[in-house]
């Protein structure tokens, strides 16, 4: 690569994380009493691997998914390599008269038994994260995460009356600092540290409660609860997205967490339930000529 291109990707780099700075720099939820996030969690381009983890339960994912992905390399290799030997060693000029040989026992044997240590190997990591993302016993509060065509609405059931909704910010007001398609007017605040408890649903279609970083993807269907659950132990931004398609606005659906910390998380919620409402529906959809009536008819 040339020294130009080198130095260009590298400006590229120091602006985005310029433009990350800038949106942490902002007020959270409009909140002047939370201090400024400096780390933000969010996708960039030419992302090749999974985003960085924010939480234990997407640190363990990350963790299994690289170990599979080991070992499915290996056995991917060692197939390879065994297909080549057997092309070369036992190719019809070499072998003008084919053997007759069958049933060999070593070799039955081996077959069975080295899959199913594979799979025993793979298996009790699985099974034991499985039963780690299911505990969403003694959390420190719930967020009831409710989706809806096409924005989020959030109840802090220990907090009673927050109930706001979060629009994302349309593509022609957004500011320096923020991230298109991805910021949103009242982000979801929580405290780090401390275990949060999604109680997940819909009010309309299917939508997907999506939280790359923090190891969180859940249906939200209407007329029923999911539930999950993070730990977020570092203060800043982290972003999600809605990730089952919902209608001609699913891309308008992000979602956008604040963590920070207890003392600015309780400062937070004493702001929010004085000026939070729960938000109308917009008087006209982000990307559609549809009716307004029509859209608050699709919307409740």
């Amino acid at each position: 690569m040339k020294p130009g291109i080198h130095a260009a990707l590298g400006v590229a780099l120091l602006l985005a994380l310029g433009g990350h700075a800038a949106l942490a720099q902002g007020a959270v939820g409009g909140n002047p009493l939370a201090p400024a996030n400096a780390y933000v969690n969010a996708p960039h381009d030419w992302q090749m691997w999974l985003p960085k983890p924010g939480s234990p339960m997407e640190a363990r994912i990350d963790w299994l998914m690289r170990y599979v992905l080991w070992i499915m390399a290996a056995v991917v290799g060692f197939v390879g390599l065994l297909l080549a030997w057997v092309i070369y060693r036992y190719r019809a000029h070499k072998n003008p008269i084919p053997s007759q040989t069958t049933h060999n026992t070593l070799i039955e044997v081996i077959w069975i038994v080295v899959p199913t240590l594979i799979l025993a190997a793979i298996i009790v990591p699985s099974i034991d994260l499985i039963y780690y993302e299911a505990d969403t016993h003694n959390p420190y509060m719930t967020v009831t995460v409710t989706g809806h065509q096409w924005y989020w609405e959030y109840n802090y059931n220990a907090v009673p009356g927050l109930d706001y909704s979060s629009y994302m910010i349309p593509d022609d007001k957004i500011k320096s600092g923020e991230i298109r398609r991805l910021s949103v007017d009242h982000p979801m605040v929580l405290p780090v540290g401390k275990k949060i408890r999604f109680v997940i649903t819909s009010g309309d279609v299917l939508h997907g409660f999506y939280l790359p970083s923090l190891g969180v993807q859940k249906y939200a269907i209407p007329g029923t609860t999911l539930t999950s659950w993070t730990i977020i132990p570092k203060a800043g931004t982290y972003y999600g997205q809605c990730n089952q398609i919902c209608g001609m606005d699913h891309d308008a659906m992000p979602i956008e967490i604040k963590a920070v910390p207890l003392a600015d998380y309780l400062a937070w919620t004493k702001m929010a339930r004085a000026q939070y409402t729960e938000n109308d529906v917009p008087a006209a959809p982000l990307s559609s000529p549809m009716p307004v009536n029509q859209f608050a008819d699709a919307a409740r």
